[in-house]
């Protein structure tokens, strides 16, 4: 779509109170019901028709795997510093972030998640071993249980904080579907009040030794971390790894569910190596991480649009993993061919930092589930739902779980 022609059948739909449309000059709505019956369906379409497109808000949303490359590695024109809350690493630019990720990254070199993995590991094992097979599980629900105690033995966090944490996970989830700006400053609070009970109490001299002490410890330009800053770094990987490993879960059991043969091969045995790029392979097809958010420091022309100076560009990975002129049939299944270029993690500066620690989580809450069960099918009898924007992948995931034969 150029500057001048006319927003097509994916441009607002109409308010179904007024009839009338949202946003005179908007190209589409993120939250209409195109988009909410069939988000992929709906990006997939828009990356055809109008691959950098204006929402009602004023925000542009690029739907190429070109423009969303060109947007996250241009880090001068396009900054992170999208946030009025302070968001640490990749809330920031320039020397300020690298200095904050050379401090966040010592947490999840090869080193350190060699060391976590049999600790995360027998949290997957205890945590499948008490499924009943047969029977009916939902993945989400499943995935979000086995974040909050594989984060919590991660950071030394007490198991009694687990049904709270589950609860703010649902919370959170409602809230951002909401987009009621109170709504979500009420539960961001909620989880910032917890994290401040347990750093005070690691301020002593007898703190415990765990990843949250040695994270209050931790110094950054030569200072030690700020309140805010440790909150802000906890929050990123906690309150983001929760819903996301859920999420995950969900998009990946289904689709073992739906493909037994992939299932039977990685039940079969394979290397580390070969799973996680399988893993990757699934998220790339169906990508819970949706977007993520710059503002422009000067005008640019982007997709053949004019953005000015101050605005803000939406980079859609769900649509750019999918695109056509990179991955051919974006649902074709090939975890090698399709690997450079591969954007569920983000690429550049500003990649997510806890990608070692999420692979890790996922693969071995995977391999357990695997090795208890002799298949995962889908659940005729339950209907899987679909995550709704900001969100991505599934909010249900029922499959079945079929035992080893005797």
């Amino acid at each position: 779509m150029t500057e001048h022609e006319p927003a097509d059948e994916l441009s607002p739909d109409p308010d179904p109170r007024t009839g009338r449309r949202h946003g005179a000059h908007a190209d589409w709505n993120p939250r209409g019901p195109r988009v909410r019956r069939d988000p992929v369906a709906a990006y997939d379409a828009l990356r055809a028709q109008c691959p950098v497109a204006r929402g009602p808000d004023g925000a542009w949303t690029v739907f190429t795997h070109v423009d969303v490359m060109r947007v996250a590695l241009d880090h001068e024109t396009f900054s992170n510093a999208v946030s009025r809350h302070l968001q640490v690493p990749n809330g920031v630019d320039g020397p300020a972030h690298t200095a904050y990720r050379a401090a966040v990254e010592q947490f999840f070199t090869p080193e350190r998640m060699r060391e976590l993995e049999p600790v995360v590991g027998r949290v997957a094992q205890a945590l499948v071993g008490g499924l009943v097979v047969p029977g009916a599980v939902d993945a989400v629900a499943l995935g979000a249980r086995f974040a909050v105690r594989a984060q919590s033995a991660w950071l030394g966090w007490p198991a009694d904080l687990e049904e709270e944490l589950l609860a703010w996970v649902r919370d959170n989830r409602d809230a951002t579907r909401s987009r009621d700006p109170e709504r979500t400053a009420r539960v961001a609070a909620r989880f910032d009040a917890i994290i401040r009970s347990l750093t005070d109490v690691r301020r002593a001299a007898d703190a415990p030794q765990d990843v949250t002490t040695e994270l209050l410890r931790t110094r950054v330009d030569g200072r030690a971390l700020s309140d805010d800053e440790v909150v802000s770094i906890l929050r990123n990987w906690t309150g983001g790894d929760l819903g996301s490993m859920a999420l995950c879960t969900g998009v990946v059991v289904t689709y073992l569910a739906d493909h037994p043969e992939l299932q039977d091969h990685l039940r079969g045995g394979v290397s580390d190596r070969e799973l996680d790029a399988v893993l990757d392979e699934i998220l790339r097809i169906d990508d819970p991480f949706v977007s993520n958010r710059r503002v422009t420091t000067r005008p640019v022309e982007l997709g053949g649009r004019r953005v000015g100076a101050g605005e803000r560009v939406v980079l859609s990975w769900t649509s750019a993993n999918r695109d056509e002129r990179v991955f051919g049939d974006p649902d074709a299944f090939d975890p090698v061919g399709n690997a450079p270029y591969n954007l569920v993690y983000g690429i550049g500066k500003h990649v997510c930092p806890g990608r070692p620690l999420a692979t890790l989580e996922l693969r071995v809450l995977v391999r357990a589930l695997l090795a208890a069960t002799g298949a995962v099918r889908p659940d005729p009898d339950a209907t899987r739902v679909r995550e709704q924007p900001p969100a991505g992948g599934l909010a249900s995931a029922p499959v079945l779980l079929v035992p080893r034969p005797a």
